[in-house]
């Protein structure tokens, strides 16, 4: 598939697209390629938050300054530019569903969130109402037609670039009408395309924190978010000895060692977090080890309907993080429970998380689905250490 192609069945002259513009290097090019391949483009850049605040702001998507950036895009690329106000839905629908889950113990991925429920959901209904055959955004990842007339996500062609793992929760009808034009492309070549078409965005740094969180202080965000919500408590190890005491879970997350503020004679790390007991439980290294993971919210992008799988499930590749590499494991259905078991331990599953399912291990593996970690079973030789420190 070529990369500036949306593989549509009309003429790009015949044919409205848009763009969603965060004001960044990558929707910008997207923008520009489509113009000049010859498609009829509007460009929509979303206010997600406070704007005067957020004018302050740089290194996060979606800010008054990347507001302004797509602005002076869509006028030297000569499209149509409008800003929506979604502030309202991205806090109920990510906000404050962010700060509810730390509270409660989990680690969530708002990224994910907001492209199902913003961006792949709000602005896609503002791009059908527009008379737009397609949604086309800068993320990496390629979406490809098959023989059956539906279409599939797959990886990258830059590993170090893909997104898939924020899209699994992409559903089939959304897929229809998105496309992603970067798919195939390494980002030395996007900002090439960039200093080509002259964008003022040619050399914008990337963003890197999650938009509404400066400098990764998440904490900070929560406490504003949820005054006096966070209950101090004790930190616990493994084996039941109470080592210290804590200011709240939201300040902590699963396989973290750094910041616990106690020790025992070994580097301990957070295995669990009980938000209702207000409890941190720590131990050593080899307790982090997860053996399978059970999933909520599940989003299956497969060929085989669910409830055509083989009793003793499938083999799968998974990714527990985003920066992880696939792992072999198993993919198993009893009734509405969605199980994964993996073929060897992986370390820091945090509820929460995105447990991301695809077809194999090579590069450009199609991405199969996946769900939010529920919950997880430590491996036989997590359990053999713990029930040994318990003893």
């Amino acid at each position: 598939m070529k990369m500036n192609s949306l593989d549509l069945p009309t003429r790009p002259s015949e044919t409205r697209v848009v763009v969603a513009m965060s004001g960044g290097v990558d929707s910008s090019v997207v923008a520009a390629l489509l113009k000049e391949e010859g498609y009829d483009v509007i460009g929509v850049t979303l206010q997600l938050y406070d704007h005067g605040a957020a004018t302050h702001r740089s290194g996060a998507c979606c800010a008054g300054q990347d507001i302004h950036d797509a602005r002076k895009v869509a006028a030297k690329i000569d499209i149509p530019h409008y800003v929506l106000d979604y502030e309202d839905r991205f806090r109920m629908e990510v906000v404050d569903r962010f700060a509810d889950d730390y509270l409660a113990g989990r680690t969530p991925i708002p990224c994910v969130e907001c492209n199902r429920s913003i961006k792949f959901r709000d602005l896609l209904g503002t791009a059908r109402d527009l008379g737009a055959a397609a949604l086309a955004t800068g993320h990496y990842l390629s979406s490809r037609q098959l023989p059956n007339g539906r279409r599939a996500l797959y990886q990258a062609s830059d590993e170090s670039r893909d997104q898939s793992y924020f899209l699994y929760a992409t559903t089939p009808a959304q897929l229809a009408m998105l496309r992603f034009p970067l798919g195939e492309r390494s980002k030395v070549e996007t900002r090439e395309l960039a200093t080509r078409f002259g964008l003022p965005v040619a050399e914008k740094p990337d963003s890197q924190d999650i938009c509404f969180v400066p400098a990764g202080r998440y904490a900070d965000v929560i406490e504003k978010l949820r005054p006096g919500a966070s209950r101090p408590g004790n930190i616990i190890h493994v084996d039941g000895r109470v080592l210290g005491q804590h200011r709240g879970v939201m300040h902590y997350t699963v396989g973290q060692r750094k910041g616990l503020g106690v020790a025992d004679g070994e580097a301990l790390y957070v295995l669990r977090l009980d938000a209702e007991n207000s409890e941190v439980i720590v131990g050593p290294r080899p307790a982090l080890e997860v053996g399978s993971i059970v999933l909520d919210d599940f989003n299956w992008l497969g060929d085989r309907p669910v409830a055509q799988w083989p009793r003793e499930g499938f083999g799968v590749a998974v990714k527990v993080r985003s920066t992880r590499p696939p792992r072999p494991a198993t993919l198993r259905r009893d009734g509405d429970v969605f199980k994964v078991e993996l073929d060897a331990a992986e370390e820091g599953v945090a509820p929460g998380q995105a447990c991301v399912i695809y077809d194999s291990f090579l590069p450009g593996a199609r991405l199969l689905g996946g769900g939010v970690i529920a919950s997880t079973t430590s491996s036989p030789c997590a359990n053999l250490r713990e029930r040994a420190l318990a003893s």
